[in-house]
């Protein structure tokens, strides 16, 4: 009996999940469906979800009218250089904080953690004028440099929590053998850690891949806009070409559906594998 009610228990939670994934799918499905009809076809009541004629020409339109591939290799460009500066360089910081004993390092690590209670736009017009006295305005410099210097507090955090659940006496048995602190973080505690530092560069490409505001502010030519912004400046231009700014956002978003696809595992198992210690 038991048994028996466990299943059906497990059947009505796979069919209540199925429901809510289906209704999440509605905006992704509409958008496509929007970007593949005419103009004529998308405000038709009842809905046409399925267009009568498929128009694959609103994407070869996109091409035509934006410069969709310079804008997608200066996103690409942005973002693997935040993902390998930010997983480096919080690894690092974390590994230090984790492993390393030095005085005054609890303290530290509550400052740093309090910085995240400060919102980006306290920080923004201070952050602005140091880039421009720099001379780095309109480059990729103020996009790039700072994901080097530190990683974030949140991935310091993250991957710090994931170091501790690894057991000490690792690191003490690789001291005793002759390992240098490099040596113990690169060859012995990064394979360990390679679930976090999945999460920390899924969630890197997904914010960084998203990034409007960044661009707005540091990069005002037209050739060094990212997709996002880019995408941004289409659609002030084509307010009622309804297919073809569906079109353009679809193309924004497959990179960002087809990571989480294929990589939630690691993000799932990442923060699963992280305890709360210390």
């Amino acid at each position: 009996m038991n048994r028996r009610r466990g299943r059906w228990s497990s059947v009505v939670l796979y069919a209540v999940l199925t429901v809510f994934g289906l209704l999440f799918l509605i905006p992704f499905v509409w958008i496509l469906s929007t970007s593949l009809k005419g103009n004529e076809q998308i405000f038709t009541i009842p809905p046409e979800w399925i267009p009568s004629r498929f128009r694959w020409e609103n994407y070869a339109e996109v091409f035509r009218r934006m410069p969709v591939l310079l804008y997608l290799k200066n996103s690409v460009i942005v973002t693997v250089l935040q993902m390998i500066g930010i997983v480096g360089s919080s690894s690092l910081v974390a590994y230090a904080f984790a492993i390393l004993r030095w005085p005054g390092r609890n303290m530290l690590f509550g400052v740093l953690l309090a910085t995240m209670m400060l919102p980006m736009q306290v920080t923004m017009i201070p952050v602005f004028v140091l880039f421009k006295q720099f001379g780095w305005l309109d480059t990729f410099k103020p996009l790039v440099v700072p994901a080097f210097l530190g990683g974030g507090a949140f991935n310091i955090f993250l991957l710090r929590q994931f170091f501790l659940g690894i057991p000490r006496e690792i690191a003490d048995a690789a001291r005793i053998d002759g390992c240098s602190e490099f040596r113990i973080y690169w060859n012995i505690m990064i394979p360990l850690a390679k679930p976090a530092l999945a999460t920390v560069a899924i969630m890197t490409f997904m914010f960084s891949w998203n990034d409007f505001l960044g661009p707005l502010i540091y990069l005002s030519e037209k050739e060094k806009s990212t997709l996002a912004l880019g995408l941004s400046m289409f659609v002030g231009q084509q307010t009622n070409e309804w297919a073809l700014l569906m079109a353009s956002s679809l193309l924004m978003l497959i990179p960002m559906i087809a990571i989480f696809f294929f990589f939630q595992k690691y993000i799932i198992q990442g923060f699963t594998m992280t305890g709360i210690k210390g």
